[in-house]
């Protein structure tokens, strides 16, 4: 009798966790065509600059000096959302390395991929060759522009801003 009660509470709760569709808690919803063009702009790859990526940030401007403060909390949410696919050495992951990413790429384009990889990778066509070597998408982890740019100021760091 215990063991066909235990088997009923497994199958139970085996079943109640699968997928709903409507839930509250659904973090995948559908992405209709205006979200999409909301958040891919405009879908002509003639027009993306590589320079700026896409995304809102035009200019961002930078101290010449590190601030370290900044930095410091960039390392932190670096190690929650970036650190288990990047290093901060030239070396691959899953991810490229972030040593020298600030020398290759202008502060805008970090920011904008940092918080909008998605129409990047489907446009940008050094994004898609480190594709083809990564085999992976970078998610869009959500960053808050706050976060991305505590976390551009880490990079700084990593490649010896003082």
């Amino acid at each position: 009798m215990n063991k066909l009660l235990l088997l009923i509470t497994a199958l139970t709760l085996f079943f109640s966790c699968g997928k709903k569709e409507n839930s509250e808690n659904n973090f995948s919803k559908p992405v209709t065509e205006e979200a999409t063009t909301e958040s891919s702009g405009s879908s002509d790859p003639s027009t993306y600059d590589p320079k700026r990526g896409e995304g809102k940030f035009d200019t961002v401007e930078l101290e010449t000096t590190l601030n370290q403060s900044m930095a410091t909390e960039g390392q932190k949410v670096a190690e929650v959302k970036c650190t288990s696919c990047h290093k901060t050495t030239e070396e691959k992951l899953v991810g490229p390395g972030w040593k020298g990413v600030t020398e290759r790429r202008t502060p805008q384009w970090i920011m904008n991929f940092a918080t909008n990889p998605d129409p990047m990778i489907d446009k940008d066509p050094e994004v898609q060759a480190q594709l083809e070597i990564c085999l992976v998408r970078m998610p869009n982890q959500g960053l808050k522009d706050e976060e991305a740019r505590s976390i551009l100021e880490y990079m700084r760091k990593i490649d010896g801003v003082k």
